[in-house]
């Protein structure tokens, strides 16, 4: 066994064909024990190190943990797959993540935390698919190039909500009722709106419901929010464009839209909101005409909006639609089976209804229904279980429910109808007060499961 020593303790040991450096014994073709420092090194099979300067290519098994610190000799780039075992982890200290680095594909086998904070954490700097965990609202967010949208959740999750309204001797309420969509019964607390109001109108994404303006002792440009999954009283969210009250709303899984009402002149004003971000209200457009006492639903991509008043008893059929996820003026869409304002309005996927209202004198217990993808006049559906108008209205993508009104005197009626078929409604329960004028909405209704 040939040995060359160059220097004392420098050894360099051939051994069966193997070389050793330091090692008497070598095991490889190469075996060295001490540090190895090269400018370019090819090595295959490393299993672990300490300090890498470079380009490490191809598949590399790490049984370590690594940390990516300023200042501790590491830099380059990982390519093509590396795979973080079990209890390992790769953290990046200091200026080592002051950039924004990538990574092509990523599997995770356990657990993946993405950053956390509130609305106002959010990153500054962001790039396209980044996302978050917003504690605010309790969902994922993703950055989409332009905003912070809601990953797309769709839950048949089944609770309605009834807030606000009127009660004779009462006044205006302040009062949040809660039902499950799928069962029949009388309603359960849920909590207070943060103003006691009246004509307030209501839209939804799957988790968190919006209650916006309405009436106290004069107009409101009031806008709530509440977690419908969970119960308590509503938090300010911020204020529509107009203090308004008699509108119509309606919601894909990320907007709210608020059209038309009074103000107390008659507007065709058209605006929204993005659900995920706590704010005001913004310019969306005009309907096709002003008109107050209009009730709205939609489909997860359309906002459907129907009948009202031009002016007193001024009622008009008239329904006409706009696209959530643009900006714009409504379109024609068709006309409802009778002129009538103040009827109230819920939907599921495809399907869009409207019930009750005021023909003046007299009240309407008429349900007629759209196709919401098509356009084209309305068709009879049905009849409520009572003639009434200012009734809040909420949906599965199964169900209908109604819930309270006037008829001309004031009721708590809560009745239902299946969506996907016709026929008259069916009583359903009852609400904690006799009352009307108040907002419905739910976390399943026919405008979740789009932006």
């Amino acid at each position: 066994m040939p040995t060359n020593r160059f220097q004392f303790s420098d050894d360099f040991v051939l051994n069966n064909g193997n070389v050793g450096i330091n090692s008497a014994t070598p095991q490889e073709k190469l075996d060295v024990v001490g540090v190895v420092k090269g400018q370019d090194l090819k090595v295959v099979g490393v299993s672990s190190f300490t300090i890498y300067e470079g380009f490490l290519s191809n598949i590399q098994s790490v049984t370590e943990s690594i940390n990516l610190e300023a200042g501790n000799g590491i830099s380059g780039s990982l390519s093509d797959e590396t795979v973080v075992g079990t209890g390992l982890t790769v953290t990046g200290i200091g200026s080592a993540i002051s950039g924004q680095g990538y990574i092509d594909s990523l599997k995770v086998y356990n657990t993946f935390t993405v950053p956390v904070g509130g609305t106002l954490d959010r990153p500054a700097s962001v790039r396209k698919g980044m996302l978050f965990y917003n504690r605010d609202f309790a969902t994922i967010e993703f950055w989409d190039g332009d905003r912070w949208r809601q990953v797309d959740n769709v839950r048949t999750g089944g609770r309605g909500v009834f807030g606000g309204g009127y009660v004779p001797g009462s006044g205006v309420q302040a009062t949040i009722d809660l039902i499950n969509i799928s069962s029949t019964g009388n309603v359960t607390n849920f909590g207070s709106l943060s103003q006691a109001r009246r004509n307030n109108y209501g839209c939804s994404s799957s988790s968190h419901g919006i209650f916006g303006a309405g009436y106290t002792t004069g107009n409101v440009n009031t806008i709530d929010y509440i977690t419908i999954a969970s119960q308590g009283n509503a938090i300010d969210f911020g204020d529509t464009t107009q203090a308004r009250h008699l509108h119509g709303s309606c919601s894909s899984s990320t907007r709210g839209v608020f059209g038309g009402g009074a103000t107390p002149s008659i507007v065709n004003t058209i605006d929204y909101i993005t659900i995920s971000t706590i704010g005001n209200a913004l310019d969306f457009g005009d309907l096709f005409t002003g008109r107050y006492g209009v009730s709205a639903c939609s489909s997860s991509t359309r906002g459907v909006f129907g009948g009202g008043s031009t002016g007193g008893t001024a009622n008009v059929n008239t329904i006409d639609f706009i696209n959530i996820a643009s900006t714009g003026n409504t379109v024609n869409f068709g006309s409802l089976s009778q002129t009538r304002r103040f009827s109230m309005s819920c939907s599921s996927s495809t399907r869009g209804v409207f019930c009750g209202g005021l023909f003046d004198p007299s009240f309407a217990n008429i349900i007629d229904y759209v196709t919401i993808a098509s356009t084209g006049n309305a068709i009879y559906f049905g009849d409520l279980t009572q003639s009434r108008a200012q009734i809040a209205a909420c949906s599965s993508n199964i169900r209908g429910v109604f819930g309270g009104g006037y008829t001309p005197t004031f009721t708590n009626t809560i009745d239902y109808i299946t969506l996907a078929s016709t026929g008259n409604a069916q009583d359903f329960g009852d609400l904690s007060q006799i009352r009307g004028y108040g907002a419905g909405l739910s976390d399943s209704h026919g405008g979740l499961g789009g932006f």
